[in-house]
């Protein structure tokens, strides 16, 4: 049986759900116009007033958003800078962006706001099939970045137990799920797969526990082929893919069936799929940068913020009898994270899933450089004990040369050469670009 976290507006005809999303939007439009400063000026600059808003159509009157116009802002006007609706003492809640792409960008939630963030995980994990029965642990130190900071609240709206795992070494934790009979885990995927590594090192099974989900956030991986595989077949569990971002909110989930890609939550945001050097939309089936509204964090919101996603819309009513529309394949990478080397366009996401193919890889690192005028693609990998490295490189390079045409130099490197990661992985490394 499906689970759902509100079936009425999860099966909503897609008719009823856009007017819902209308009239979210324009409650929210009048409720910052004049007490945000960042969007009043937005507004004022592009000759719009909210009350020119009549349709979903009239969206692409208002300006689009990026990032680096919210990193200047508080560069410029100081610590929260001026995307805030209210006094800074209507706040409750500050988190960061990882940083990953730049200095990390502050943002801040009312108590309000905060609520709506654990709703829209109360989606995430009641897409898993999570319950009041289940136990949720979550393999994640608490710091600034907002990570699963929401899952916690997302787990008491679901009413599931949750159990922290922070300040603990990767071995404990899962000594901690086996006592607590976890039967859930929430972790990056890269941090899954550790904890895989580390259980074959020290003789633990992890298929011995009773997690039956792992639901997984804070970077791409788990909509790889071959990462989930991996996952699933190692935790004896179905993995569960999410997106969101500290800036926009938790906006996109996988559900039980699992139909080759994640829905978006379109009774909290809505998503326009578009050229991303045109700005025009894209049909549906085809590419697209996924730009972004949320319609419940009033105190900061976000309009039409260019993601820099690459996103495949199916609007197709799913086996699980959501209407909310799916990003096929989920987040596919982002736009300009692709790569040309020798004339092929390469995304960090396709080369994972060729290297994740092969269970005796724990871990990898890519680098693109340019070698006179050429440009090369160099992957090293990790090895399991008792691996055959020169036979696994030259599977993974003949691998990639048949289906994408390139032939890189694949390098087996000893144990703990590469670094792990328990928060967002940096496996792809552009020199000279």
């Amino acid at each position: 049986m499906t689970q759902y976290f509100n079936k009425k507006i999860e099966t909503m005809p897609r008719e009823q759900l856009a007017q819902l999303q209308l009239e979210k939007l324009q409650a929210m439009l009048a409720a910052l116009n004049g007490k945000n400063r960042f969007y009043t000026a937005k507004f004022k600059q592009a000759g719009f007033r909210p009350g020119d808003l009549k349709s979903l159509a009239d969206l692409q009157r208002l300006p689009m958003t990026v990032k680096t116009e919210l990193s200047a802002d508080q560069a410029a006007e100081g610590f929260a800078g001026t995307n805030l609706t209210y006094p800074l003492s209507a706040y409750t809640r500050f988190h960061q962006t990882s940083g990953t792409t730049g200095k990390p960008l502050r943002v801040f939630d009312t108590a309000e706001s905060w609520d709506w963030w654990g709703r829209c995980w109360g989606y995430v994990l009641a897409g898993a099939g999570l319950t009041a029965e289940d136990r949720l642990f979550c393999a994640f130190s608490f710091g600034p970045f907002i990570g699963f900071w929401a899952a916690v609240e997302g787990s008491r709206h679901v009413e599931s137990l949750f159990i922290p795992g922070g300040g603990r070494s990767s071995v404990d934790r899962l000594h901690l799920m086996r006592e607590t009979g976890s039967t859930a885990l929430c972790c990056t995927p890269t941090y899954a797969l550790h904890l895989l590594e580390v259980a074959r090192e020290n003789n633990l099974d992890p298929a011995a526990l009773n997690i039956r989900a792992t639901v997984h956030a804070g970077e791409p991986g788990a909509n790889v082929p071959a990462t989930k595989q991996r996952i699933q077949e190692g935790w004896s569990a179905k993995c569960y893919d999410h997106a969101g971002a500290s800036e926009v909110g938790a906006h996109s989930f996988e559900c039980e069936a699992q139909p080759n890609g994640i829905h978006v939550n379109e009774s909290e945001f809505i998503v326009e799929a578009l050229n991303p050097d045109t700005g025009q939309p894209v049909a549906p089936g085809e590419k697209g940068e996924m730009v972004i509204t949320n319609l419940g964090r009033w105190g900061f919101p976000i309009i039409r913020y260019r993601t820099g996603d690459a996103v495949i819309f199916n609007q197709e009513r799913c086996d699980c009898g959501r209407t909310f529309l799916r990003l096929e394949g989920g987040v596919i990478g982002r736009v300009d994270d692709m790569v040309t080397v020798r004339g092929v366009n390469v995304f960090p996401s396709a080369i994972e899933n060729f290297v994740r193919a092969y269970a005796e890889v724990d871990e990898f690192r890519v680098t693109v450089s340019k070698r006179g005028q050429m440009d090369e693609l160099a992957i090293e990998v990790e090895l399991a004990d008792g691996a055959d490295g020169a036979a696994i490189a030259t599977a993974i390079s003949h691998s990639i040369n048949s289906n994408l045409g390139l032939r890189p130099t694949v390098t087996a490197v000893p144990r703990d050469t590469l670094p792990r990661f328990e928060l967002k992985a940096k496996r792809f490394h552009v020199e000279n670009k």
